[in-house]
Parts: structure tokens; C-alpha cells; sequence
């Protein structure tokens, strides 16, 4: 039997137990734990525990990451500052609602890009968002789909986002460059989204809004939800421009002292074991994730079904993988989620340095496009639990309907990015 065939059976082996394992209702995580060991076992390799280990340990850092950025997101939550920023703003521009709209799509943005995962985005914002999204009159089918949207788009925002982390881990890629690629689409497409969905908005009921949103701590200020910002920005911007002599901290450690001022400066008191505890709990499905795709992807550069993907990919004629980009990723991410980024992405990024494009801007490109995989099943994740925070009562399916335009514009811009990424290489020098 040639290597080729070996690694097609190996890999329809794989998908089988995927499926099985969903169909019994497993969690995606232990599905793909299910897929990768029947592999391993078909390929007549047993249980390799080394390569197990080895493939959890895979994405360590960057759950470092998630963890620390998560907690600093929960404690400016436990502190007040997030619904006091939210009450503030509304209080300021409930009249205008064009610069209204303007900063709760930054404010959506904003919990993502720090940690990488839009539902912490829809745990942190979405409700206070959907309230005053609500008062507005807009349909709460619009309004998840507002939510999602940017949520999925603040997950593709830098600093932090981990489809191009994995994807530049997997081909070691240092994750320079990111910056701007990721930061322009992610703003316009965010701003593009809820303008166009809430273009038949009504003025705000304030009253309402005001009643519904939580309370803010008498003694929050601006200089309280400010500062834990600052502190982080001046640690990232100290490493750039100082690189021999400020020591490498690395964004957990970041994130940390972010946190560390959070909670100093809360008018507050906040039960840090608690909002730990939480935190970790709420982390563990992404964190799960993450480990089992590690474990799926050494499973894969074992049997050699890795490189099969790898080999395949790169010998499509490149016309056929431009216009078929909205469909692999979104469905990609749909089924492995952050998995896709290594097994499908890794191949794709090889063959477009191949040709001559810019890897950077092409993985930023696609980066954006794959949030969108998030509403559709099996997993559907971050879909299910924006409809939940919104309280939606409508079908999914109608939720599904008002995604449809701004997801078409964001695969048309990811798909772009990605064919013209070799003019848009000056973007990579900020």
C-alpha cells in the first residue's frame, strides 16, 4: 500500500471517529481526542503517550495567554468599570446615535482582541450591548447578529489573535506584523456591521436602558478604567522600543500586571479566588479545545495525514482556493474550531508564500473569515451563546438571515486581503 493511500484511509479513520464521537454527543474536545487515537491506533501506532504529551503541551503559551487576558476582562467587569464606561457613553450620546453606534462597536471590540476569544467579548459586553441595542428597537434577531459579528471580529483583532498564533506556530513564523492587517479590516468591518443592521434604529429610550444596565460603583472614574489599560500598553510599547534593555515579559505576564492594577484601583473589593475559579471554569471548553487540537495535529504529522492535507492543498490550482476560502474556513472552523488554524491553515499559508504573496497580510486575510464558522453547526458555540445572552426567542435560523450581508462583506474583504496581500505588505512594517 503507497504512502498516499495510507494516509487517505488514515484519514477518512479520522473523520469517521470525529463523527462518531459527535453523533454521540461528545463535546468537540473529546471528539477530537476520539479522532486523533483512532488514528494513532490505526496507523499501527497504539497509544503514543509521547506524542499525546508533547501535542497538549503544543499551544501551552498561548493558554497562558487566554487565561491571564480573561481574568484582567473579568475584573474590570467585577469592578464596575465595564458598565460604567457603557451607562457613561449612553448617557453622553443617546441622541446621536451614529457616534452612539460608533463606540459600542469599539467597546464590543475591545474584550476579544485582549484575549483572543469572542466569547468572552458576549459574556462581557453582549448584555449590556443587547440592552441598549434593545431600546433601540431593533429585532433581537438583529441584535445577536450584531453581536456575533463584532464578536467574532474582535476575536481576529490584535493583539491577540489565535488562528494566526497557531497558524505562525505551525509554519515558525514569528507573530510580527499583525498589527494593522488585523486591526483596519476588523475596525471598518465592525462599524460596516452595525450601521447596516441597525440603519432603521429608533433614538434611545434612556430611562429604559439606564434601569436595565447594571450599576456602576459611585467612586469609578475614568482614571480607574483607564489606568490597568495603560499599564499594558506601556509594558508592550517598553518592549518595542526598548528591546535590548527592557527584559522579554511576555503577554501573560502583561496581562498580569494589567490585572494587578485592576485590582488595586477597583472602588470595589473584588473575591480574586472567585473570579479565578470562574474564570478557569469559563475558560475550560476554549482551553480543552486548544489541547486536543495540539494532540490532533501530532497525531496527524505522525500518520502522515498532515502532510496529505499539506500536499493536496498546495496542488489545487490557486483560483479554485481564492474562491473557495468562504466556504473551507467558516465550515473548517465550524467543525475543529481553533484546530482549523493548524491542519487547514498551515498548508494554505505554505502555498501562498509559495506564490509569492505575503504570508502576513494573507493570514490576516483569512484570519477574518474564520470567526463567521462560529454560528454554524455542529459546534455553533459562540452562535448559540450570543442568542442565550440576548435572550432570543425567534428561531436560530433568523438569527442566521440577518448574519448573512456582513458576513458576505467580510469574506469578500478576508478574500481580498488575501489576493492583494502582496500590495498590501507596507501594512506589516507598523
Amino acid at each position: 500500500m503507497g504512502a498516499t493511500t495510507s494516509a487517505v484511509i488514515l484519514l477518512a479513520v479520522m473523520v469517521a471517529a470525529f463523527v462518531a464521537a459527535k453523533l454521540f454527543k461528545l463535546s468537540t474536545e473529546l471528539s477530537l481526542f476520539a479522532a486523533a487515537l483512532a488514528g494513532a491506533l490505526a496507523g499501527g501506532n497504539g497509544v503514543p503517550a509521547r506524542m499525546i504529551v508533547e501535542g497538549a503541551f503544543t499551544y501551552f503559551d498561548i493558554v497562558l495567554i487566554f487565561v491571564t487576558a480573561t481574568l484582567f476582562m473579568n475584573l474590570l467587569k467585577e469592578s464596575g468599570a465595564a458598565a460604567f464606561v457603557v451607562r457613561a457613553i449612553l448617557s453622553r450620546f443617546h441622541r446621536h446615535k451614529a457616534p452612539l453606534f460608533v463606540l459600542l462597536a469599539l467597546l464590543l471590540l475591545v474584550p476579544g482582541a485582549l484575549t483572543g476569544a469572542g466569547s468572552v467579548t458576549v459574556l462581557i459586553m453582549g448584555g449590556m450591548a443587547a440592552t441598549v441595542l434593545g431600546t433601540m428597537d431593533i429585532p433581537g434577531p438583529k441584535v445577536a447578529a450584531i453581536i456575533f459579528v463584532i464578536a467574532g471580529l474582535s476575536a481576529a483583532a490584535p493583539p491577540v489573535n489565535l488562528w494566526a498564533m497557531l497558524t505562525a506556530a505551525g509554519v515558525n513564523m514569528p507573530y510580527v506584523g499583525f498589527n494593522l492587517p488585523l486591526l483596519i479590516p476588523c475596525v471598518l468591518l465592525a462599524l460596516a456591521t452595525i450601521f447596516i443592521l441597525g440603519a432603521k434604529a429608533k433614538p434611545v429610550d434612556l430611562a429604559k436602558a439606564l434601569a436595565e444596565l447594571p450599576e456602576a460603583p459611585a467612586r469609578m472614574n475614568w482614571v480607574r478604567v483607564a489606568m490597568p489599560f495603560l499599564v499594558f500598553v506601556l509594558l508592550v510599547a517598553a518592549g518595542r522600543v526598548f528591546p535590548f534593555d527592557v527584559p522579554v515579559l511576555g503577554l501573560p505576564l502583561m496581562f498580569a500586571a494589567a490585572a494587578a492594577t485592576a485590582i488595586l484601583l477597583s472602588p470595589v473589593r473584588i473575591a480574586l479566588i472567585k473570579t479565578s475559579r470562574d474564570t478557569v471554569h469559563q475558560l475550560l471548553p476554549l482551553i480543552g479545545t486548544l489541547t486536543c487540537a495540539g494532540i490532533l495535529v501530532e497525531i496527524m504529522a505522525l500518520t502522515g495525514v498532515r502532510g496529505l492535507i499539506a500536499i493536496t492543498t498546495v496542488t489545487l490550482p490557486v483560483a479554485i482556493v481564492f474562491l473557495t476560502l468562504f466556504i473551507t474556513l467558516p465550515v473548517s472552523e465550524s467543525v475543529l474550531m481553533w484546530g482549523a488554524a493548524p491542519v487547514l491553515g498551515v498548508p494554505l499559508v505554505l502555498l501562498f508564500n509559495t506564490i509569492g504573496l505575503n504570508p502576513v497580510v494573507a493570514l490576516a486575510g483569512m484570519s477574518v473569515i474564520w470567526p463567521l464558522g462560529d454560528a454554524l453547526p455542529p459546534t455553533a458555540i459562540i452562535g448559540r451563546l450570543t442568542t442565550a445572552t440576548v435572550g432570543m426567542k425567534e428561531p436560530y435560523g433568523r438569527f442566521l438571515r440577518y448574519c448573512i450581508v456582513p458576513a458576505v462583506l467580510i469574506a469578500v474583504v478576508g478574500t481580498l486581503m488575501v489576493v492583494f496581500s502582496k500590495k498590501l505588505a507596507f501594512l506589516t512594517v507598523f
